[in-house]
């Protein structure tokens, strides 16, 4: 049976949790070669290791296994030629796999056996489909060399018809009863240039004395032709070229072709033109004739005798009708051949990407010659070793070996990759925190707060009741059909809805919660509970300012309906939600700086809590966090309350932004107009005094204790250990790899005072100054806020509301259309646009104000080997 170091995993810590990332072990394999194959296929299956790279100095074409790859990628090839010609065909693909054949261990026979199924299939597609080819060619030749006789015994009966009318007229004056002078000059050459012209008209060859004589061209006199077919975007050219070349010695006319001719050497069909070139001797013939063919045309010999013409068309078209059959058969047999392919082409693929994948994983290890095994390295997580030992013994009894493969756990000081262990749910917010950066092993993990803050700072800025409804029923229906759905993800433009569907949910959950709070639906109040202000039945009329009277009571739940129809509604908005968003905002930045402390804990760094954290937290809650309390103090105040004689008790509500400044500018005072509490001035001096009094510290302290730390090592003349694990092949008898564990001694001048002093100032300029900058981030909170709640309203205002004021018979129509014009533009604007606006907002809060507090992001994410994803990456190529 395999083995292991039993105490060394039980010694180790496990944790199955989103906080932190997986325990991981560097392990390693003896696997003898026998059974090589059949374990990395079972460890693919599962997707639990990812392997090291032990031969990274051999290049690719000098590992082991790489002509088991070619074989693998010439079989891939021919599957992929097969799926091409199966679409260029129209046959449908079966999408379902021979799980039994996929998912089971393949012995060799299976594979060759799949080889030469392969190959038979394609060596008969290649055979038919060559024939088809060579068949179409010949079709396309037919088919042109009979509308090539078609116009050649045209043209001929037009010529032999006007010849008989100009017999008639003249005495049958034709073209060898010209005299020398005649016979000399350029064929065609007269001063009347219509011989150029198009099908039909031989007006040109009359005007210019040309008479032909049916069976007599080319036997009287030294006149012949030439005929074929061109592209009809090429028959100008031809005509152009021909005038130029033979200086008006020809006479061309041409047909188009009605129907497009297919082309088996190009894709699509074309439409052609059959010319009839005539022209004077054979050299100016052969001139043509080269200029005919370096245009692409194509020429037939067609003979001078109707008789022979005839018989040719007749020829012609009896073989082209037998040709018609054989291609038909052709197609039937390609068919029936790819039709029985299809229904294992996606298994084959799986199984060849598989495999090919197995010998790129079998390249990675090294060959031990003595024990004739592979020795394999590779992380994986601690908590899966026992799965891992079970997938080891399964692929044993697979190959029908009985040597096992050895795992043993390695001591090492590398790095391991991040694994977090994601599900559907929280997969989308680990992406977010990924795309920042992949946290380091045991670093505290974002992804696990990004859960609730992401959707809840985006809820702020995106908060209605309405709105909020919407985004969350289009969320449900993709949770509730994600199954029938998962089309989606394999669709680039869909597959970031599809993937992120949980994170929209609970956007619209926690939007629909906000504007209950800012009791806000579409742009409308909600009266649900009683309102704690009452207006005065009498109004006064249009334009008379009236104010509300205040009951004895408050609205329980969210912000009183009476606001909504104030006049000073946005003064009260505004200053409620910049302040909500500075109090959430320190909170946030609060908790990203408290999370420090595990990540200093686990990493066994105490001075960076004493002086660190401590500093810092100081220096917020001493500028910021006073804001925060003198915010909640001003709304737990009652600024207009009156004492028993009737005056106010307080001055004026205080401004908070003036009070900050000042707090600065005149430290020791405060203006009456900023007086909040006795004893505010001496309480701002002390907490400026303990902000200034963290800069040094969080300066000077932790270099210099590191400084001194390592001053006494030197002195006691000790370098800092450090050990790593090789791996041997040399060792006893027994051959094979043993684990040497090394210790070496680092050099002195690894600890640099003056970086460490330079990076510590950056940190704590960088810290001061974000401070302030990120605490004013989160007022887009607020702005975001208010500019969704006004684009609502103007929409509602401009679009829905005038249709619900209109009178007559054409009202619902109004209504209709009107509601139709809201609910589209809500869609696309407030929903689209604005939900994109609210969570690229949200990621910057994120990525910005709260990861850089405490996350670092540096680390490497685990990849293991997995035919799953293996699969997938194949396909999205």
């Amino acid at each position: 049976m395999p083995t292991r170091n039993w105490g060394m995993l039980r010694s180790r810590p496990k944790t199955t949790s989103i906080f932190r990332s997986e325990v991981m072990s560097l392990i390693q394999l003896y696997i003898p070669s026998d059974v090589a194959r059949f374990t990395v296929s079972q460890l693919g299956e599962m997707g639990l290791v990812q392997f090291r790279d032990l031969n990274s100095e051999v290049s690719a074409f000098q590992r082991s296994f790489v002509n088991d790859v070619r074989r693998f990628d010439e079989i891939e090839r021919k599957l992929r030629y097969l799926h091409k010609q199966i679409e260029a065909n129209d046959v449908d693909i079966y999408e379902f796999l021979d799980e039994e054949f996929v998912s089971s261990a393949r012995g060799p026979r299976d594979i060759d056996d799949m080889e030469e199924r392969v190959g038979a299939h394609e060596s008969r597609v290649l055979k038919l489909t060559a024939a088809y080819k060579n068949l179409q060619l010949k079709h396309l030749e037919l088919i042109e060399n009979k509308y090539v006789l078609e116009e050649v015994s045209s043209l001929f009966t037009e010529i032999s018809g006007r010849q008989g009318a100009a017999a008639g007229a003249s005495g049958g004056r034709g073209l060898a009863g010209h005299g020398r002078g005649q016979d000399a000059a350029p064929l065609l050459a007269r001063a009347d240039t219509s011989s150029r012209r198009s099908i039909g008209s031989l007006d040109a060859a009359r005007a210019g004395d040309l008479d032909m004589e049916i069976g007599a061209v080319g036997r009287d006199i030294n006149v012949g032709f030439i005929a074929g077919v061109i592209s009809r975007q090429r028959i100008a050219a031809l005509e152009r070229v021909l005038w130029r070349s033979l200086r008006g010695n020809m006479f061309l006319n041409y047909v188009d072709i009605e129907d497009p001719i297919s082309d088996p050497n190009l894709e699509e069909p074309v439409y052609k033109s059959a010319f009839i070139v005539f022209a004077h001797g054979a050299s100016l013939r052969d001139r043509a004739t080269k200029i005919a063919e370096s245009l692409g045309a194509t020429l037939y010999s067609v003979d001078s005798s109707a008789e022979r013409r005839q018989e040719d068309l007749i020829d012609t078209m009896s073989r082209l009708d037998d040709l018609q059959q054989i291609l038909e058969n052709n197609r039937v047999a390609r068919i029936n051949e790819l039709t029985s392919v299809s229904e294992q082409i996606n298994t084959w693929f799986a199984v060849v990407r598989k495999e090919k994948a197995v010998y790129h994983t079998l390249n990675l290890f090294n060959y031990d010659a003595n024990r004739n095994s592979l020795i394999a390295e590779g992380w994986c997580a601690t908590n899966d070793i026992p799965a891992i030992q079970s997938a080891l013994h399964l692929a044993t009894e697979d190959a029908g070996s009985n040597v096992p493969t050895v795992l043993q756990e390695l001591r090492t000081t590398k790095e391991p990759p991040t694994f977090i262990r994601t599900n559907k749910f929280t997969e989308g917010f680990q992406n977010i925190v990924d795309a920042y950066g992949v946290p380091k092993a045991g670093e505290v993990n974002p992804g696990l707060f990004t859960c609730i803050t992401f959707p809840f700072l985006f809820a702020l800025m995106f908060g209605d009741l309405g709105h909020g409804f919407l985004m969350t029923l289009c969320a449900a229906l993709l949770c509730a059909f994600e199954k029938r759905l998962a089309w989606l993800a394999k669709d680039e433009s869909l597959r970031m809805f599809y993937t992120g569907r949980y994170i929209i949910l609970l956007m619209g959950i926690f939007s629909m919660f906000t504007g209950l709070l800012y009791n806000d639906i579409f742009s409308r109040a909600m009266s649900i509970f009683s309102s704690g202000w009452a207006w005065p039945a009498d109004h006064g009329g249009e334009g008379v300012t009236v104010e509300a009277t205040k009951l004895d009571h408050v609205y329980p739940v969210g912000i009183d309906p009476a606001w909504h129809h104030a006049g000073n509604s946005l003064l009260f908005t505004n200053s409620y939600k910049m302040k909500m968003s500075i109090v959430l905002g320190v909170i946030h930045m609060t908790l990203g700086i408290c999370l420090q402390v595990p990540n200093a804990l686990h990493f066994k760094k105490r001075i960076n809590i004493v002086h660190v954290f401590v500093p810092q937290i100081i220096f917020l809650f001493s500028i910021f966090g006073y804001l925060v309390f003198a915010i909640i103090f001003k709304w737990s105040t009652d600024w207009y309350a009156r004492d028993a004689s009737g005056e106010l008790t307080h001055v004026s509500p205080p401004s908070l932004l003036n009070m900050l400044i000042y707090m600065f500018l005149s430290p020791g005072s405060v203006g009456d107009s900023e007086k909040m509490f006795r004893g505010q001035a001496a309480l701002q001096t002390f907490l400026l005094l303990l902000a200034l009094v963290c800069v040094p510290w969080m300066l000077l302290v932790k270099p210099l204790i590191l400084r001194k730390e390592h001053q006494k090592i030197i002195s006691e003349g000790y370098g800092r250990i450090s050990s790593h694990v090789r791996v041997s092949s040399e060792g006893d008898g027994l051959g094979g790899a043993v684990v040497v564990s090394e210790q070496e001694e680092m050099e002195e001048d690894d600890f640099d005072f003056a970086d460490i002093m330079i990076n510590q100032t950056i940190h704590t300029i960088e810290f001061c100054l974000n401070s302030i900058s990120n605490t004013a981030s989160y007022l887009r909170l607020w702005a975001l806020s208010l500019a969704h709640a006004q684009l609502s309203e103007v929409l509602w205002t401009m679009t829905f509301l005038p249709t619900l004021k209109m009178g007559g018979r054409l009202q619902p129509v109004a209504v209709m259309c009107g509601f139709a014009v809201w609910f589209v533009l809500t869609f696309s604007i407030l929903i689209g646009m604005e939900g994109l606006s609210a969570f690229l907002h949200a990621l910057r809060l994120h990525w910005v104000e709260f990861n850089n507090k405490f996350y670092d992001g540096t680390g490497t994410k685990f990849e293991p080997f997995s035919f799953k994803a293996v699969l997938e990456e194949a396909e999205e190529a």
